[in-house]
């Protein structure tokens, strides 16, 4: 042919070798062995080179394994002067030492890893550095070792536990994704309070509990997951159990999250985050279906809430029912649940306390600390046991939850120590089934300073008859 056709060739050659890279076959961790992982740690030094006639004596484009970003072929494509394939062609492919020196690595567990390699260590991410030294993420994580065993060392009245579904998040994330209500806004918390009639002679009982006295009417304790919409749970479950309790057992709707998520969307935001009075509002004018009709799907935090299945009309008589099917097939009970406009109750300890006994459960806001996610038992308070860490233990942010009895406990000192038992929405696996206690009478984490309660939307009709 006419020409110096080399430079085609060389061109020819070169989109051969890149087709054949795209289509080679990328062989699993589990066919190349335990070599890549040990001890939690990417080895980028494992045996890459296979000996034989299939890869180490001639080209082979299907001989590839996964080397950090890349493909890196195990045959004699390694044998360069470079050191960015295959780190253990030279030994194990032709049994002769590598031209060039190896990159120094780190040390871990008596063993050492190449620059590059990394492990988790909790919520920190450590990565071999060039110098031979691992270098660590510094996050505050939401379980704290140090932290847990300083709350069970001490005598704070409650215990610590270290939650694996908690494990490897940073403190950040569980501030972020687990809580979800806006602090309320100053004309919010200027609302007028209403005060309980009491005499001043009055005495309530040391204990109380709702369930007991309300049985098969009280909810147990939700999940949000890692999405951050405990002002749609908390309202949910406080609508639920007041309803059961205002139709006297007629009706007992576990209230559905996700409608208010998903659906209640004027300055909300699903789940990162929304105001409980817009929650109430919602719940007023609009009304919410069961769980059971509308299921939680919102697992984890979005930019916003997903789109509303559900919108509702009035059927006459102050009621309304949805205008569409569930989300969930098995279920057609579609009927739409409402309350009054809540209202605010007084900070007084006496006041809250008659407004459970008399009226079933209440919401309050909660300023959670870094120490309130490893909660297991016990009466729980903010422990000083992060101070001194620095500031990226005092990060706070606000929930919500739903206040269900009181009681008290006699402390070994002699002295008496008072409650708040509350439900959380971070499932029965966390802290008493579900529930937590916290000192009472103090506003320990102002849970007292904004406490609302609210009336089921409820006719006579639905009232049982005798």
């Amino acid at each position: 042919m006419p020409g110096d056709m080399r430079p085609l060739r060389a061109l020819l050659c070169l989109w051969l070798v890149a087709r054949a890279a795209l289509g080679s076959r990328v062989r699993t961790r589990r066919e190349l062995g335990p070599g890549l992982y040990q001890n939690g740690v990417y080895d980028a030094g494992g045996s890459y080179c296979q000996r034989g006639d299939v890869c180490c004596r001639g080209r082979d484009d299907g001989c590839t394994v996964p080397y950090h970003d890349t493909l890196c072929y195990c045959d004699l494509f390694c044998n360069r002067t470079v050191s960015d394939c295959c780190p253990d062609f030279w030994e194990y492919c032709l049994g002769i030492p590598a031209p060039f020196p190896k990159a120094q690595g780190c040390a871990r567990a008596g063993l050492n890893y190449p620059t590059g390699a990394t492990y988790r260590e909790n919520c920190n991410l450590c990565t071999c550095g060039p110098g031979g030294q691992w270098q660590c993420e510094d996050h505050a994580c939401l379980m704290d070792g140090e932290l847990i065993d300083a709350v069970n060392r001490g005598n704070f009245g409650w215990r610590a536990t270290n939650y694996s579904q908690f494990w490897g998040m940073t403190l950040e994330d569980g501030i972020r994704h687990r809580l979800g209500t806006f602090r309320p806004s100053a004309t919010v918390m200027n609302m007028n309070e209403m005060h309980m009639n009491m005499d001043s002679n009055e005495v309530l009982p040391r204990h109380f509990d709702a369930a007991a006295k309300w049985p098969g009417m009280i909810h147990g304790p939700l999940d949000q997951g890692n999405c951050a919409g405990s002002w749609a749970f908390s309202t949910a479950a406080v609508a639920s159990d007041r309803i059961s309790i205002h139709s006297m057992g007629h009706m007992t709707p576990a209230l559905s999250p996700q409608n208010l998520l998903s659906c209640d969307t004027r300055n909300q935001r699903g789940c990162s985050g929304g105001r409980l009075d817009g929650a109430w509002w919602y719940l007023r004018r609009r009304g919410v279906v069961t769980d059971e009709c509308y299921p939680f799907t919102s697992q984890q935090s979005e930019p916003g809430p997903q789109p509303c299945m559900m919108h509702s009309r009035s059927t006459g008589r102050g009621k309304r029912q949805a205008t569409a099917r569930c989300p969930n097939p098995r279920t057609r009970s579609n009927e739409i649940y409402q309350s009054t406009p809540p209202y605010r109750l007084s900070s007084s300890e006496k006041e809250i306390m008659k407004e459970l006994l008399e009226n079933g459960p209440v919401q309050a806001i909660l300023e959670v600390h870094e120490d309130f996610f490893m909660y297991k038992s016990g009466i729980y308070r903010h422990t000083p046991v992060a101070e001194g860490k620095g500031p990226k233990y005092q990060r706070h942010g606000t929930h919500s939850v739903k206040i269900t009895g009181w009681g008290e406990e006699q402390l070994p000192d002699g002295q008496t120590q008072k409650y708040w038992t509350a439900a959380n929405s971070w499932g029965t696996a966390w802290g008493e089934d579900g529930h937590f206690r916290i000192a009472r009478g103090v506003n320990e984490c102002e849970v007292e300073t904004f406490v609302v309660g609210v009336w089921g939307r409820v006719s006579t009709e639905d009232m049982p008859h005798k």
